[in-house]
């Protein structure tokens, strides 16, 4: 899960020397005041953006809670926010998730399910490959009885350029277990992350 870092691996000092590359390339001139200190900008808002791949997500749900006194019902945290890039124009992707699980006997802290979306959106990404990954991941992990994801996100690639089609949204979802095979349980999620719409 956790990317290897090649020892090819560029150096900071080749990184922001990439960016200047592009500045010259894009027709402005790196050395003015107004750019000179950009290489450098970019090199560390890339560092956030991509810090996924330092970060293992399976680690987020390795502690999980049997304190529930018999909870079997659908645990849902709705409205998290996404941002992402598309790994095929390195633009954002920037909208929601909707998680829900149904558990067996443990659950895990919420705060862990946001962060194991995080940990896979601060990766070059497409929103189906992300859909999946945090669906699959918890239901290896976790073992529940069911796991339900559904993104709605705008994707730049779309919207600022190419077809510029602005407030065009995309919807995935990805159902295991229960949510795949009960319709019932798949309506109750669904109901569920419109209450708050």
């Amino acid at each position: 899960m956790t990317r290897s870092k090649p020892a090819d691996r560029p150096t900071r000092e080749e990184a922001e020397a990439a960016v200047r590359t592009l500045l010259r390339w894009a027709g402005d001139d790196p050395d003015r005041e107004g750019l000179v200190d950009t290489p450098a900008r970019v090199v560390r808002s890339y560092e956030e953006f991509f810090s996924g791949y330092d970060i293992n997500p399976v680690d987020f749900l390795g502690r999980t809670f049997s304190e529930t006194e018999g909870y079997d019902e659908i645990i849902v945290l709705r409205d998290i926010q996404i941002e992402s890039h598309c790994e095929h124009h390195m633009v954002p992707i920037v909208g929601k998730a909707h998680v829900g699980y149904l558990p067996k006997n443990r659950v895990v802290g919420i705060s862990k399910i946001a962060r194991l979306v995080d940990a896979y959106a601060k990766r070059l990404q497409i929103q189906e490959k992300l859909t999946a990954q945090i669906a699959n991941t918890m239901q290896d992990v976790l073992d529940p009885r069911g796991v339900a994801v559904v993104i709605e996100a705008s994707h730049e690639c779309m919207t600022t350029r190419g077809v510029h089609k602005p407030g065009a949204g995309m919807v995935t979802s990805r159902m295991l277990g229960a949510f795949r095979d009960d319709p019932a349980t798949r309506r109750e999620f669904l109901t569920m992350i419109e209450t708050g719409k």
